[in-house]
C-alpha cells in the first residue's frame, strides 16, 4: 500500500506517538519511577515508521536496546509498551523485560535486544524459516552502525547472500557507536559499502525522510519475497538525545545537535504534509491525537498490577 497523503498524516502521528513515548519515559525515568537502562530513539522515528509500516503485520522484525519506535510502529500496543516500562503485568512481556526486551509476536515482534548485533541472526533465521516453510514473509533486522564489526553480524551477511534469504538488514547509522565517533571505529564508515563486499543489494538512503524510507523497505520486501535475496538499506539519521539517560554527551557539540534538530524526522514530515495542502491546525490535531494515545497508555499503566513473585518463574526456558 503506497504512503499516500493521507497515510502520511497517520505516519506523522505515529512519529509523534513514538516521540512523546520517549518524553513521558524520560519524565518517569527522572521521577525515578522507572529504573534500569532507557535508550532513547528520538531524532530516528522516520526509519522506525518508514521501515515497519512498509511491510506485514505477520513479517519479522528485530531491533536494537533503541527499539521502542520500531516495536510501536510494527503495531506493539502503547499500552503494552508504557506497562512494560513501569514494570506491570499488563506489560508486553508482564513486566519482566523492561525497556530493552520489548516482544510481541503477534505483530511480527521477535524481540528488542541489548546485546549489539545479536537481532541479525535472529532475522536471518526467522527468514530462512519462511524460506523453508514456503512462505512469502520477510524478515526486517535493525541494528546501528556500530553492529558492523561485531562477528555474528559479517557471520549473518554470508549466509543470507548464500541462501538467498528473505531478509531485509536496515542499520541506523546515527553517527555514533555509544559515544564514539563511527570513524574512529571503523575503516569504512559508509556501511553499505561493506555489504557490496558480501554480494548484497544495498543502498544508502535518507533515514529522516519519512516517504524515503517506506519506499526503499516496501521496493526492497517485494524483491525479497519474490526470492530476489537480501537488501542492505544504510539509513543515515541522527540521535538527538544521549546514548542513554546520564550520557553527559561530551564527545559532541551543542552547536552539532542544534543543527541536527533542524533536519529531524518530525519536522520534515510536517514541513512535507503543508507542502500537501494540510494546515497548521491539521498537524496540532494529530499531535492533540498522539497525546492523547500517550496519557491513556500512561494512566493505563500505573492503573495496573505489578507481577505476584509466583511469576518470577513463569515464562522461563532452560
Amino acid at each position: 500500500m503506497p504512503l499516500t497523503p493521507e497515510r502520511l498524516q497517520d505516519a506523522y502521528r505515529q512519529m509523534l506517538v513514538i516521540r512523546k513515548f520517549e518524553e513521558t519515559i524520560r519524565n518517569l525515568y527522572q521521577q525515578g519511577k522507572i529504573r534500569g537502562s532507557f535508550h532513547p530513539c528520538v531524532g530516528q522515528e522516520a526509519t522506525a515508521v518508514g521501515g515497519c509500516w512498509a511491510v506485514r503485520k505477520d513479517d519479522y522484525m528485530t531491533c536494537t536496546y533503541r527499539g521502542h519506535g520500531q516495536a510501536l510502529a510494527k503495531g506493539l500496543d502503547v499500552r503494552a509498551a508504557m506497562a512494560e516500562m513501569l514494570g506491570k503485568s499488563t506489560g508486553c512481556s508482564k513486566g519482566k523485560g523492561g525497556s530493552m526486551h520489548f516482544t510481541d509476536p503477534s505483530v511480527g515482534l521477535l524481540g528488542a535486544n541489548a546485546i549489539v548485533a545479536a537481532g541479525v541472526p535472529h532475522a536471518a533465521g526467522a527468514a530462512l524459516a519462511s524460506q523453508l516453510q514456503k512462505k512469502d514473509n520477510v524478515a526486517l533486522a535493525y541494528f546501528g552502525e556500530g553492529a558492523v564489526n561485531q562477528g555474528v553480524f559479517l557471520e549473518s551477511l554470508n549466509l543470507a547472500v548464500i541462501w538467498k534469504l528473505p531478509l531485509i538488514l536496515i542499520c541506523e547509522n546515527n553517527l555514533y557507536s555509544e559515544m564514539t565517533p563511527s570513524h574512529e571505529t571503523t575503516s569504512v564508515v559508509e556501511t553499505h559499502k561493506r555489504a557490496d563486499g558480501f554480494g548484497f543489494e544495498s543502498i544508502q538512503v535518507d533515514g529522516n525522510d519519512v516517504e524515503a524510507m517506506y519506499n526503499a523497505v516496501e521496493s526492497a520486501a517485494a524483491k525479497a519475497r519474490a526470492g530476489g535475496g537480501p537488501i542492505y538499506i544504510e539509513a543515515m539519521t541522527y540521535r538527538l538525545w544521549g546514548h542513554m539517560m546520564g550520557d553527559p554527551e561530551i564527545y559532541r557539540t551543542k552547536e552539532e545537535v542544534a543543527k541536527a534538530k533542524e533536519n529531524e524526522p518530525i519536522v520534515r514530515c510536517g514541513k512535507r504534509l503543508l507542502e500537501l495542502g494540510c494546515t497548521a491546525d491539521d498537524l496540532t490535531r494529530l499531535d492533540s491525537e498522539a497525546e492523547a494515545i500517550i496519557a491513556d497508555a500512561l494512566q493505563f499503566a500505573e492503573s495496573s498490577a505489578v507481577p505476584e513473585p509466583a511469576d518470577a518463574f513463569t515464562d522461563v526456558f532452560i
